[in-house]
């Protein structure tokens, strides 16, 4: 099957999580990702845990389908390898530090002279377009300054960071959907441009209801553990056994509750009649809910309510989620054969296209696997030049 970025090539200088997000993202599409690494040393996430046969599973989980080169941009020879390869890219990705590149000699500004339809993309904590450039950024700095850690967690203890690094997520995926809408500008214009994605904007922007309930009311959004601002109950509660998650997101939902639990009583009484009354009484609410809940187990509670259309869902594990028959049924989890770790079991890319497959996939690449083939396939250097190359650890 084609893929739909078939015939674009990304030359990629990202490393850990948010651009190797972005860049798995193009590759799973169909994108030839050449990952350009530092000679020896790698991505750092290659000396992340846990390891398979000395093999980073971390490395590997964000990094499928690419193609790694080593490349020692602060030699003289390397940045003209790096230009020669501009002249034959589509895109070019990193997330530097925002004046990294530039003081390298090969910011936008000097690739654009190289190759004027080149697509520039930069990730970085607060964006080139800062108050404070320098200011370094992480995935929880990015969840703390953006807004996201002070509404996680419960009243009574501490903000806290969401379990995966979604500040990451959430801007190499904003900048994967900025790349294809520059691709699409320059099929209509002929001309590339530069993408400045900052993590703080990209977590402020699904901070969704916090925001206009500042902005209209005045109120600070305040943790609230599981509950929802504006619905109710859509809560976390206990059962017998476990977790469940209830989410009760309109009042015709609500009747259809109310019955399953046997309190029809409750849908017409004035505390809890309509959403905004649930919400306004919620903490005499919740110990209705919990005292029914801690009667069933969560399973029990997840079919009871599904069969009754009303959303609710099992706090599932990890040892339970792997073994999910949606999970399975939609592929979302596939195996890797990689050389040197063997085979290794990865979550599959949710994009679901109905002419393009994600069946077959490439293993996350060794460091410099695909050193001579980019050098000898797109630059044409031959066998000596190479080896001359590696003699002077240019690569």
């Amino acid at each position: 099957m084609t893929k739909p970025l078939q015939g674009i090539r990304v030359l990629d200088l990202g490393h850990v999580l948010a651009m190797p997000t972005c860049t798995m993202q193009l590759a799973d599409l169909g994108a030839e990702l050449i990952k350009i690494e530092r000679p020896g040393m790698g991505d750092d996430s290659r000396h992340f845990g846990p390891f398979v046969n000395g093999e980073s599973a971390y490395f590997m989980s964000v990094n499928r389908n690419k193609k790694s080169m080593t490349l020692d941009l602060k030699k003289e020879e390397g940045k003209k390898i790096f230009k020669k390869l501009v002249q034959k890219a589509d895109v070019v990705t990193e997330n530097y530090r925002p004046d990294t590149m530039e003081k390298l000699g090969l910011g936008y500004e000097k690739l654009k002279k190289i190759n004027p339809r080149i697509i520039y993309a930069s990730i970085c904590g607060f964006g080139h377009k800062s108050v404070d450039q320098q200011r370094p950024g992480y995935d929880a700095i990015a969840q703390a300054t953006g807004g996201l850690m002070a509404i996680t967690g419960y009243p009574d203890g501490p903000p806290t960071r969401v379990g995966s690094s979604v500040a990451d997520i959430f801007s190499g995926s904003f900048t994967t959907i900025a790349i294809l809408a520059a691709l699409r500008y320059r099929d209509i214009t002929g001309e590339g441009q530069c993408i400045d994605i900052s993590m703080m904007d990209a977590v402020f922007s699904v901070l969704e209801n916090a925001v206009v309930r500042y902005t209209v009311t005045g109120e600070i959004p305040t943790r609230i553990g599981s509950a929802h601002a504006s619905l109710a109950p859509y809560d976390v509660f206990e059962t017998q056994d476990g977790w469940v998650v209830i989410g009760i997101g309109n009042d015709s939902l609500w009747e259809r509750f109310c019955k399953v639990i046997q309190k029809e009583e409750l849908i017409s009484d004035p505390l809890y009649k309509t959403n905004d009354l649930r919400s306004q009484n919620y903490n005499k609410l919740k110990p209705i809910v919990t005292a029914w809940t801690k009667e069933q187990s969560s399973k029990e509670i997840e079919e009871l309510l599904t069969r009754a259309r009303v959303p609710a869902a099992e706090v599932k594990t990890m040892d339970k989620i792997v073994k999910d028959p949606n999970i399975k049924l939609r592929n979302m989890l596939i195996q890797m054969d990689h050389p040197k770790a063997g085979k290794v079991t990865v979550t599959n890319s949710p994009i679901r296209l109905s002419e393009s497959s994600y069946e077959k996939i490439d293993p996350a690449p060794l460091l410099g696997e695909h050193t001579e083939e980019v050098l000898g396939e797109i630059l044409g250097l031959s066998e000596e030049a190479i080896e001359e190359l590696r003699e002077k650890k240019v690569i």
